[in-house]
């Protein structure tokens, strides 16, 4: 019976959407992959297309910054954004907020024209600055959650700023005034969680490549305790995307989005994106930054370049994580559910561009899934435990690395940095086209690595030549030590330590499942 309540209060609030962004409740919006149109989803739990790109507006405004520029202060005018855009369901740009300039002044900045009929997810609704240069641009949908906007609507509320406050205040009535009138679909896309995803998230996040190497390198650590704290950390730290209540009733109200205070529109929203939170949160606990990091292969830091150029600095460990649980949160869009995996490639340019993120720039990201327009249950789906080879997916599955390179958004460049960032080591298909596109940098884990699983194999990524190797695993005590010297925990080579020799046992732990339901609500 409480299914179906909470069912009809998330079919009433797509309703209530519907009338306010004038977008049918997300009934228009395809459920079609970043790189598929498929009309059939796959078995399991999957992140819905809005909630994948939702997901990575939040989390690119947690993007890790050289210089705390923005500080998100109770007295600081603006607050940070995070930004994705989206064309024909693929990801061309992923931004956050610079020092002089907002997510939406970089995307018109960087994608010009090619804006005309994209889709943008906003972190928070962007302020009248950046809207008109995007409605101008011709976007076909803006999305954005409805907390404390871009021009903060809690700024000042301490000191009682009039300034400040009637600014905000202003703003948001230009903002108003201009989506009531603009061409572009302008609201709320925010659904509830397919049933069972939490759940799945929570243990394939345990069970994960990152937290394995952790418990290899690590035996007597209590892996799942290690995951619960983080967990915690994680909840604590994104929650403030959740206003508590009565000042978020406040700024919907500032925002003329008084419709949205009433119930049960109010809890179902907050509802929607506590889950989103805690999926976020679920996600980021599977890559703790302890003593484990990226740090280069062994026999990769004697492996001539077989040229005159310089290595690329690698990045520091804070952007190769995030970049890492970016390509994560792009694998629960999968259509292979038992082997999920994401990859994102970033590039390094000469100078920066006042961006939130430096001198990097989004190439293309992907996840592995069937080739576009594919239906899902065309395709077998067995693995390679199956006698029958001829009923097995790895030769339809388009691989995370592939879709990347396929779908790009910009050319490799050769006097640039470019960095594939993907869950899982690449295997013997990839490997080919990675060197051909001339990456220079792959982060990633080397847990399969020189692995032949009969249909798939890992033989080549070790002698993968010309191309920095940086590998998920244990730091040395010379790199714990020289650590806290440096401004950043910056990527190194590190020295040789023993490892236990990896074994593909039969057995494995059987998780419980834990909902986390002992911790209090957010």
């Amino acid at each position: 019976m409480a299914r179906a309540n909470n069912a009809n209060i998330n079919e009433a609030l797509q309703q209530h959407c519907a009338v306010l962004c004038h977008c049918n409740g997300g009934r228009d919006v395809k459920e079609a992959g970043t790189q598929t149109d498929s009309k059939v989803q796959g078995h399991g739990p999957r992140l819905s297309k809005g909630n994948l790109f939702t997901l990575l507006s939040l989390w690119m405004e947690l993007f890790p910054r050289e210089e705390l520029v923005l500080r998100n202060d109770d007295n600081e005018l603006v607050r940070g954004t995070g930004l994705v855009v989206v064309r024909e369901h693929k990801v061309v740009g992923l931004h956050c907020s610079g020092a002089e300039l907002h997510a939406g002044q970089l995307a018109v900045i960087q994608h010009g024209p090619r804006l005309a009929s994209c889709e943008l997810y906003f972190s928070r609704r962007p302020c009248a600055t950046c809207l008109k240069m995007i409605i101008n641009a011709g976007v076909s949908r803006i999305s954005f959650w409805p907390g404390d906007p871009e021009m903060s609507l809690l700024a000042g509320a301490c000191d009682r700023t009039d300034s400040i406050s009637q600014e905000a205040v202003l703003d948001a009535v230009a903002v108003e005034k201009m989506k009531a009138n603009s061409r572009p679909h302008i609201g709320v896309i925010l659904q509830p969680l397919a049933h069972g995803l939490q759940q799945f998230v929570n243990e394939t996040s345990k069970k994960c490549d990152f937290m394995e190497r952790v418990s290899n390198d690590t035996p007597d650590l209590d892996v799942e305790d290690l995951f619960r704290r983080q967990w915690r950390q994680n909840l604590g730290r994104f929650s403030r995307f959740i206003l508590p209540e009565q000042p978020h009733r406040h700024v919907l109200t500032k925002m003329g989005l008084e419709n949205f205070c009433m119930e049960p529109y109010f809890s179902s929203l907050r509802q929607n994106m506590r889950e989103l939170v805690e999926v976020l949160a679920s996600v980021s606990a599977s890559v703790p930054l302890l003593q484990h990091g990226f740090y280069k292969m062994d026999n990769d830091r004697k492996e001539p370049l077989g040229h005159d150029l310089p290595q690329a600095r690698p990045v520091s460990q804070e952007i190769a994580r995030h970049c890492i649980i970016q390509a994560m949160l792009l694998a629960y869009r999968t259509e292979d559910h038992k082997v999920g995996v994401g990859a994102v490639i970033w590039a390094e340019a000469k100078y920066g561009r006042c961006d939130g993120t430096g001198r990097l720039y989004l190439v293309g990201c992907g996840y592995n899934a069937y080739p576009v327009g594919s239906e899902y249950a065309e395709y077998p789906q067995m693995d390679n435990k199956q006698q029958d080879r001829q009923r097995r997916k790895y030769r339809y599955i388009v691989h995370a690395e592939q879709n990347a390179l396929t779908f790009r958004s910009s050319e490799v460049k050769d006097e640039e940095n470019t960095m594939l960032f993907v869950t899982k080591c690449p295997c013997d298909e990839c490997v080919p086209l990675i060197l051909g596109a001339g990456i220079k940098q792959i982060y990633t884990t080397d847990l399969d690595s020189g692995k032949d699983k009969g249909d798939i194999s890992y033989l080549r990524f070790s002698s993968l030549p010309g191309v920095q190797k940086f590998i998920w695993q244990k730091t040395s005590q010379d790199t714990c030590a020289s650590a806290h010297d440096a401004h950043h925990l910056a990527n190194g080579c590190m020295g040789k330590h023993d490892r236990q020799v990896e074994q593909e046992s039969q057995t494995s732990k059987r998780h419980r499942p834990d909902h986390f339901s002992n911790l209090p609500p957010v």
